[in-house]
Order: C-alpha cells, then structure tokens, then sequence
C-alpha cells in the first residue's frame, strides 16, 4: 500500500515509489530519479551498502536505464557487468556498489520517458513475474499520479490566466476534468492512492467555489454517489454514466437516487444544481 502526500514534490512521490519497490519486491536496492534536461538524476537510494550509487546521473541510450527510457519498457539483466545489451558508462557506480542483477522500468507519461525506477540486488536474482510485478505497478502508478497532476497544473494555470471568475468553456472544462478524476479515482482500489486523488478534487472544487458555501457541510455523498453524479453533471444517461464507471445501469440508478434522497431534490437536474451550491462538483 502506498502512502503518497497528496500536496507533496514530484520527487516526494519519487522517494515514496523507490521506498514501495524495495518494501514490495524481492530487490534489496531500489533508486530512481526524474528526467530533467536529457538525464535522471538519482533523488533516492534505499537499501545500499555503500555510498557508490550517490551523483549518480543517468543520460537517454545511455546504460541500462537509459536504454529502459529509449525504448519506453523494463530492461532487465542478471549480469551487470557482462552484459553486452547495454553500453557500461555507469559501471564505477553500479559496479562499486556491487549490484549483479538490475531491473530499470522506464516511468512513462504521455507516451515520454519522465523517470526511471531501478531495483538491484549483489546476487544473480531469478526473474518473473512474482518478482518484477509489483515494481512494474509502483511505476504505472507514479506515472499515473504525474499524468494527473500535470494535467491539473496545466488547467489550473490555464484557468487563473483567465481572472477570478470562469469562463462558460471554462467552467465547463472543469467540470469535465473533474469527472474524469472521478472515474480515474473509481478504478483505483488503494484507499491512500483514492486520498490522494481527493486531495486534487479538492483543489478543483477550489477553482469552482474560493470560498466555501455556507452549506458544505450539510450533506455528505459517499464516493459512489459522487462519482455517478459527477458524470450525471456532464449530461450523461445512466447507460453512459453504467459504461464510464464499470456498472450496471440499474447500480447506477440506485446511487443517483441516493443521492437525490440526501440532497433533497425531486430530479437529477436539481440534485446537480444542489451539490454544485453545496460545493460537492464544480
């Protein structure tokens, strides 16, 4: 289970991926870094002997992370130091903290290389599924919470470029943003990867209301229930809203009345009305 800081740096949550790989695999070495001007610089080591790995600062073709990020997928060797699949530029660090085995797991954003993660170990490790799976799921992860918060930086900065009060197109940006988070938020099972998304819905609601309604407090939808209706707000029928979030049309149908029920609204377009003054969707 992870335990990213919602309001934390890109290389917090860095630091929190590399610390997950070495408590969730067999790898008793994790590091990794982000891609800044060409090269990673390594921000986090866990698990090390020694202080051989600190500086060190991996370019694009370059080694087996470099190459890892080129090709947009893991590589993997049991033989650091014969391998003939990688150019050995990095070797007085990789070497000198005597790692034999190296995983390098490309973190992909958009379809770039952001980062790479590695796990190591000083013996030559049987590879598999069972071992490198969940580090390939701390690095979709990583990535997906970069993919999000770049996305909502990029409308955020586009929105307060456009004043204190929202546009029509605008609002109406936000609205969709935020119902995406919401069925981005649906698929995820971790209830501290949910928090952290809900720390970013906050910061949308934010964008929509500055200053809290008077009452916000008053009513409390369960996620389900905002899911569905935040989907509703697009104008969605409860077939579409069914298909977006993985349910049955007759689920979604017993959530939104739920929710009317709380927000004491006779339609689905006053109960879209209500929450939005409660401050619960943009």
């Amino acid at each position: 289970m992870s335990t990213f800081d919602p309001v934390g740096s890109d290389a917090d949550l860095v630091a929190q991926a590399v610390r997950d790989i070495a408590r969730r695999t067999r790898f008793p070495v994790a590091f990794g870094g982000l891609l800044s001007s060409g090269e990673v610089a390594v921000t986090t080591i866990v698990g090390n002997r020694t202080n051989r790995l600190e500086g060190l600062r991996v370019q694009l073709h370059r080694g087996l992370g470099g190459r890892a990020m080129t090709e947009l997928r893991p590589r993997m060797t049991r033989d650091y130091g014969s391998s003939q699949q990688i150019t050995h530029d990095y070797d007085g660090f990789v070497l000198g903290e005597g790692l034999r085995t190296l995983l390098a797991i490309p973190v992909v954003v958009a379809g770039r290389p952001r980062g790479v993660l590695y796990a190591g170990a000083w013996e030559q490790s049987p590879s598999g599924g069972v071992t490198t799976a969940p580090a390939l799921q701390i690095a979709d992860a990583l990535a997906d919470e970069l993919r999000i918060r770049g996305e909502v930086d990029r409308r955020v900065r586009a929105t307060r470029m456009q004043g204190p009060a929202l546009s029509a197109a605008h609002r109406e940006e936000l609205r969709d943003t935020f119902a995406e988070l919401r069925r981005v938020a649906a698929t995820v099972q971790d209830p501290q990867v949910r928090e952290r998304l809900g720390g970013i819905e906050r910061r949308l609601l934010a964008l929509s209301a500055p200053t809290p309604p008077p009452g916000t407090a008053a009513v409390h939808l369960s996620p389900r229930e905002l899911d569905v209706l935040s989907c509703a707000a697009l104008g969605l029928t409860n077939a579409q809203v069914a298909d977006d979030l993985g349910l049955r049309e007759s689920t979604v149908k017993a959530y939104l009345g739920t929710a009317m029920a709380k927000l004491d609204a006779p339609t689905r377009h006053a109960a879209v009305a209500r929450a939005r003054r409660e401050g619960l969707i943009p």
